[in-house]
């Protein structure tokens, strides 16, 4: 996973720079500074919490490689006045979390922090819990997320006796985490049945760009049925793991996963230019026309290695294949 990681952000560079004559990526280089503070925000599902409508995404800053950098990056993503920061125990071998731990404690009631656990027992979610609150630094994350559900077995397991859900419930009353939910990019009908297993989600995390309705599709599939339910609705894959880079450019990406019922979209920012150039997308925004979206749905097709669409494309899928 690191090695596909790294090589999805250096495309997400390489196509800024490659395409920088095409208005691809390059076409912002010279563009203002965006203003501190100036991100919308909507209030997140039924939560109360009011998030900037973009969010630091946490496995980027594996790509930093070094921890000072790191620390740099997200005080930057904070200076410019975003509170949403989504991590995972896993991201850098749980080093993005001690990177958020060092930066945000001292303003630890300003952000909505979130992480993630694989696990899917009780017993083993709980102390990989302990050791994310250590690093955060922090007695409680803001959101707690059952981390990459991939098929029926993860969700039968999650609420078997001594499953997981036990650990996220338990957690949630004794106030370890404030709302709790679930992740995962691999199948939009597991999705589905973690939705239907229990009426209580907090949140739900999901692929979404302008490809995804053409393969097995988490916007036609989950988002309507996570949409009717009010839960908050958290965004991911916004550029197609860079791919999509090669037919839209950053901006198109973005306004058309913020033109969705979503309630924030985590960003893979690994440079403070991509940082600055997501936030002024996100300052900027307009809704798209159902016109507009067909368009980006359209030319999205053409964005797979060697112009191919589905598994190809959108490799994180069931069915697909790394390429």
């Amino acid at each position: 996973m690191t090695d596909q990681v790294t090589g999805t952000v250096r495309r997400r560079a390489f196509a800024g720079a490659l395409f920088a004559g095409l208005g691809i990526r390059g076409l912002y280089a010279r563009a203002p500074k965006p203003r501190a503070g100036a991100t919308p925000v909507r209030e997140f599902g039924k939560t109360g919490v009011k998030l900037t409508i973009i969010g630091q995404g946490g496995a980027r800053l594996a790509l930093l490689r070094r921890k000072e950098e790191a620390r740099l990056h997200v005080r930057h993503a904070f200076e410019l006045g975003l509170n949403y920061f989504d991590c995972a125990h896993s991201y850098w071998d749980g080093h993005s979390e001690e990177v958020y731990g060092d930066v945000l404690c001292t303003v630890r009631k300003q952000v909505f922090i979130t992480t993630k656990s694989g696990k899917r027992t009780r017993v083993e979610a709980e102390q990989e819990l302990h050791a994310s609150l250590k690093s955060l630094k922090s007695d409680y994350v803001d959101l707690w997320q059952m981390h990459g559900i991939q098929d029926q077995k993860d969700v039968d397991r999650i609420f078997a006796p001594g499953g997981a859900m036990e650990a996220f419930e338990a957690a949630k009353k004794a106030g370890k985490c404030r709302f709790f939910g679930f992740t995962g990019h691999h199948d939009p009908s597991v999705h589905l049945a973690m939705l239907k297993a229990y009426d209580k989600w907090d949140s739900v995390l999901m692929p979404l760009h302008a490809a995804d309705p053409a393969y097995l599709s988490f916007e036609k599939t989950t988002l309507p049925l996570a949409a009717q339910s009010g839960i908050g609705i958290q965004a991911i894959k916004v550029f197609g793991n860079a791919f999509l880079l090669r037919v839209l450019n950053a901006e198109e990406c973005l306004r058309y996963v913020l033109s969705l019922p979503i309630h924030c979209a985590a960003v893979g920012c690994s440079t403070l230019g991509q940082l600055d150039d997501d936030v002024r997308f996100a300052q900027n925004f307009k809704p798209c026309s159902a016109t507009e979206m067909e368009d980006l749905r359209n030319r999205a097709l053409t964005a797979g290695p060697g112009g191919l669409r589905g598994p190809a494309l959108e490799y994180w899928k069931i069915g697909g294949v790394w390429k």
